[in-house]
């Protein structure tokens, strides 16, 4: 069975899944979330969510902060829009249709990209992270919450067979650490400044890149 992602077949399946993401997907991801926006806000100002989704995380951002959220799925950025709207989220600068490979910013524009749980749902992962690090300033973080499978054993197995069905879903179960590490390793401007494991049982991640102010400098 095929397991090639596409952007169409990508925004078609999170369209599907909007009446009901917050119910399944909510409570699962809410530690993950509240991890994400406190790292986000450890450096704060303008903050570009990729996937933003039906705004969930939203609310949760300081006033202080700009943010701007941009996804595949039309369906899903309706009930951000409206969740927008209900809450008075003034410091939300812009909701709109967004690719993470192509994504329609200059360089530098943001202090902070935030991805949760985004990387693994793209048609080409790497390329998106390209596309993270261009739009981030010199000094800034990429702040990602993401699947990560396993390369071998039991699970990786699993985790492969299960690819078929789930990319269909709109995300990927094989997604091994070696392909954040072989990305990172390819690069010069930025330097992983953390990775930890996520509940629930350890399968996601919260992983943070700097962005070099200039090449070979140490974050702080």
């Amino acid at each position: 069975m095929a397991t090639r992602m596409t952007t169409s077949g990508v925004a078609r399946a999170y369209d599907r899944w909007a009446p009901v993401y917050d119910l399944v997907f909510g409570p699962v991801f809410r530690r993950g979330r509240a991890d994400a926006i406190r790292a986000a806000e450890r450096i704060g100002g303008r903050i570009l969510e990729v996937g933003v989704g039906t705004g969930i995380s939203l609310p949760q951002y300081s006033g202080a902060n700009r943010i701007v959220g941009i996804d595949l799925s039309d369906a899903m950025l309706d009930k951000a829009r409206a969740r927008v709207r209900l809450h008075g989220l003034d410091h939300v600068e812009a909701i709109a249709v967004g690719d993470a490979a192509a994504l329609d910013f200059p360089a530098d524009s943001f202090d902070v990209v935030v991805a949760q749980y985004v990387v693994t749902a793209c048609p080409d992962p790497e390329r998106a992270l390209d596309e993270f690090v261009r739009v981030c300033r010199p000094g800034g973080e990429i702040v990602i919450t993401t699947r990560v499978g396993a390369a071998t054993g039991l699970r990786g197995s699993i985790e492969r067979t299960l690819m078929p069905v789930t990319s269909r879903l709109g995300f990927r179960t094989e997604f091994p650490w070696s392909r954040y590490a072989d990305w990172a390793m390819a690069r010069t401007d930025i330097e992983l400044v953390e990775r930890r494991p996520l509940p629930p049982l350890g399968h996601f991640s919260l992983v943070r890149f700097a962005k070099l102010r200039q090449s070979g400098e140490q974050p702080r």
